[in-house]
């Protein structure tokens, strides 16, 4: 995946990395355990000014890390009647606040601070809720979810309101979703189990153009992420491919990036000393680290999870680190530098 500007200028992942003095791949700093079951999501966010990380899990609840003290934040939140299953963090009236997707079908918000629910839960979905993003979208703190009913919603998180009609696929479960501004417009990015990536567009509400092709088998997983200027998204799939997309030209970029030995159960992208890299957590139990740059893995694949890697969320607080979430029920915390 060369850049079309100098493409023989540039090194590849591993080059690049020795000559900006980055080690090679990812260190294991320590594990978090507490949940007694899978750990199927992961967000961070920052409380009084700590990184913490923000787990959902098969056992239906919330919890909070301090990911400097390393160790749990208080008790465990609780509301949600089934598995976690999508996380995600913004900013409220200068309140750090999570919102969470159940297979109970509902979205709830917690304000990270007080720890304890905001309101009463967002309800909508007719099935398990499969993936949450939160973007500000005209100022406003806003989050989009997707669900196992085929349908992805906008809902105002200063009102708890739902935005609009939902966005509706007639071909079964979306599985994934994110938020991204192409050309001005804010955009709705969706997977789901027909294998195809969609763009929407969130003031209308309407799909743009035809949908993107590429995925050998379902779309649960997406990631936005800048590359030289222009919005893309990493994608991933139950047969463990990745892609990566311009979503100016709706184009796929190179060719799959393979390694995962079954699904990809987790994506996430970053900016690492200005350059685009991806990390990928699969049901193989291994965590990886790509160069969008040069569509090259970087380093060795890493093993310590005892099982499928279902969530991860990328931490910036002075080195970029990487937080996730498996089968195993174990939290792991990863420095990228």
């Amino acid at each position: 995946m060369p850049s079309e500007k100098n493409p023989a200028l540039l090194p590849t992942g591993d080059e690049w990395l020795r000559a900006t003095g980055f080690r090679l791949g990812l260190r294991l700093r320590y594990s978090l355990t507490g949940h007694d079951s899978p750990v199927q999501a992961v967000a961070t966010a920052v409380i009084d000014g700590r990184p913490v990380a923000v787990t959902g899990g098969h056992d239906g609840t919330v919890r909070l890390w301090d990911l400097t003290a390393r160790q749990q934040i208080g008790a465990p939140l609780t509301g949600h009647t089934k598995r976690v299953r999508a996380v995600a963090t913004s900013v409220i009236d200068s309140r750090p606040v999570a919102v969470t997707g159940g297979h109970d079908g509902t979205v709830r918000l917690w304000d990270l601070t007080a720890r304890q629910q905001i309101g009463d839960p967002l309800t909508g979905h007719t099935g398990g809720v499969e993936a949450v993003t939160t973007a500000l979208i005209d100022g406003r703190p806003r989050v989009l979810t997707a669900g196992a009913d085929g349908t992805a919603r906008l809902w105002d998180l200063t009102t708890g309101r739902q935005i609009g009609e939902p966005l509706t696929v007639d071909y079964g479960e979306l599985w994934a979703v994110a938020a991204v501004v192409v050309d001005g417009r804010p955009v709705a990015v969706t997977g789901g189990a027909d294998g195809t990536v969609r763009l929407w567009d969130l003031t209308t509400g309407r799909q743009i153009g035809e949908p993107l092709t590429g995925h050998p088998d379902e779309v649960g997983q997406v990631a936005a992420v800048v590359v030289d200027g222009r919005p893309h998204v990493v994608t991933g799939d139950e047969d463990g491919t990745v892609l990566v997309w311009d979503l100016t030209t709706g184009r796929q970029i190179g060719g799959p990036l393979t390694g995962h030995d079954g699904g990809v159960g987790a994506v996430a992208a970053v900016l690492i000393d200005g350059r685009p890299v991806a990390v990928t957590g699969g049901h193989d139990g291994t965590v990886r680290l790509w160069d969008l740059t040069s569509g090259q893995q970087i380093g060795e694949p890493f093993t310590d999870h005892h099982g499928a890697v279902f969530a991860l969320a990328v931490v910036i607080d002075g080195n970029p680190q990487v937080v996730t979430g498996s089968i195993d029920g174990t939290v792991r915390l990863w420095d990228l530098t």
